[in-house]
């Protein structure tokens, strides 16, 4: 991953970029330029003292196309111009002197010539063609991220308005158990925007979720709003990513079966422990919620509208995972594992 960054940073360098359009830009490219032809330059001279007047135009191809692709086309034109030149005037027999030795110099400069200059519009069109697509991929990002808060800011808005709408027909209503039918559905959907808020501000854009951060805080903010000073409530997690999706099942689940504890499992102001883990690896990963509570009639209860125990499964299938539960004198053991 290091080295595709350093390449990609590597391949959208341009010396010239911080300046504006002007002469100050033009005199960066060209002094660029230049420098790398000095360079050029001084490895030519080095190569001459073991082998003089060999391949003396070798040189020029790769100066100009570093020149021309970290430093546009002016920076190719000058590094072209100063180090063929250099190379016909110093390096091409008879050394010092633009005269022609062998009868096919003046076909051989003409050829590396115009090779160089081949170099030099490819290359420029290579870095056009690189920071053109490095543009239109950083404005679909853009994009992308535009959309995705704008989804996030619909749907917050959206679990406000049911709730509203639940809260108004709630007034309206006589019957009891009509009553509580509807407290549990406006408990549901605050429990869902929640979940779903803190995955969004936790993770923003990213396609993956680090899972500790991301269940710290589902886990801490519905204990601190459900559970009563009286039953603590811990987590234990093991860093690890996962997919965006499968995140969001998770958090849903947790938050669900955490808000079905809070409501069933201490009973009176009961005494108890809650205790949250999540275990992954290479094998897959595995979440556990164990409460210490009423264990059988506290799972009888949460059970009895079937709703709870649907959104779990509904959970389950959406994280592509297992989901068991355990009862008990002991509490309530709930389990969602993709191992």
């Amino acid at each position: 991953m290091g080295a595709a960054q350093s390449m990609r940073r590597l391949a959208n360098h341009d010396v010239a970029r911080r300046f504006r359009r002007g002469p100050v830009r033009l005199g960066v490219q060209v002094l660029f330029g230049l420098a790398l032809a000095l360079v050029m330059i001084a490895l030519r001279s080095t190569v001459d003292l073991v082998s003089p007047t060999s391949g003396p135009f070798a040189l020029v191809y790769p100066t100009v196309m570093l020149a021309t692709l970290y430093g546009r086309w002016p920076a190719g034109v000058v590094a072209y111009s100063v180090s063929f030149i250099w190379a016909w005037y110093f390096v091409l027999p008879a050394p010092h002197s633009f005269e022609f030795v062998v009868a096919t110099d003046p076909s051989r400069v003409v050829i590396n010539g115009a090779a160089a200059l081949v170099v030099l519009f490819f290359a420029e069109m290579f870095r056009r063609a690189v920071q053109t697509a490095i543009f239109e991929r950083d404005s679909e990002i853009d994009r992308r991220i535009l959309l995705q808060q704008e989804l996030e800011h619909r749907t917050k808005n959206n679990f406000a308005l049911v709730a509203s709408l639940l809260e108004h027909q709630k007034q309206r209503e006589v019957h009891q158990s009509v009553d509580q039918a509807i407290d549990q559905a406006i408990t549901r959907i605050h429990s869902f925007a929640r979940a779903y808020a803190n995955l969004a501000e936790s993770q923003g854009e990213g396609s993956a979720v680090a899972m500790q951060p991301y269940l710290e805080d589902v886990v801490e903010k519905v204990a601190i709003g459900m559970f009563s000073d009286n039953v603590t409530v811990s987590l234990e997690a093991t860093p690890h990513v996962l997919p965006r999706q499968v995140a969001v099942a998770i958090g849903l689940f947790t938050n669900e079966a955490l808000t079905n504890c809070a409501k069933y499992a201490f009973p009176d102001g009961r005494d108890g422990r809650v205790a949250v883990r999540f275990d992954a690896g290479e094998d897959g990963w595995a979440l556990e919620i164990h409460d210490d509570g009423m264990g059988q009639l506290a799972a009888g209860q949460s059970g009895s509208s079937g709703i709870g125990t649907r959104l779990l499964n509904a959970f389950a299938n959406q994280a592509e995972a297992r989901y068991e539960m355990e009862t008990g004198d002991a509490g309530v053991r709930v389990r969602l594992s993709n191992r």
